[in-house]
């Protein structure tokens, strides 16, 4: 929760709407979908340790649903991440870019099927702070 609260802080920053836990058309869950000013699409993939990256064989697919892929860690995990990935290095307050991530354009097609999803997602969180759904329904 603190490399994402960092992380998240940043990309707001930047101008970035950010929504964590988003799953994708895949079926894959990315931990941070951020949508930028300019229509562009980040996903951010959270490690919080040398373990999870490790263990982690998910991550090359989310490069094919953004504009741009990073890994965000903490200072004590490092850069452990292939040089060829853009990375972000948070704490619970603050971020940093070390690395930027190489540009890839998604095409018209997903990026207007993923911003659409973006909004519903959004929209169906904030309703459910307001108004919850009965128990059982609720699934974003």
């Amino acid at each position: 929760m603190a490399i994402r609260r960092g992380t998240a802080r940043l990309l707001r920053e930047l101008g970035f709407a950010v929504l964590p836990e988003v799953t994708l058309r895949s079926g894959r869950r990315a931990d941070i979908v951020a949508l930028g000013p300019e229509g562009e699409i980040w996903i951010v993939e959270i490690k919080s340790s040398v373990a999870d990256f490790q263990s982690d064989t998910k991550w090359p697919h989310y490069k094919s649903a953004c504009d741009r892929f990073f890994f965000a860690t903490s200072p004590e995990v490092g850069d452990i991440f292939p040089a060829s990935e853009g990375l972000i290095i948070a704490d619970a307050f603050d971020a940093d870019i070390a690395r930027d991530a190489a540009p890839q354009r998604l095409s018209a097609q997903a990026r207007r099927a993923l911003t659409l999803r973006l909004a519903q997602i959004a929209a169906r969180r904030l309703h459910e702070i307001e108004d919850p759904p009965p128990r059982g329904l609720g699934d974003l």
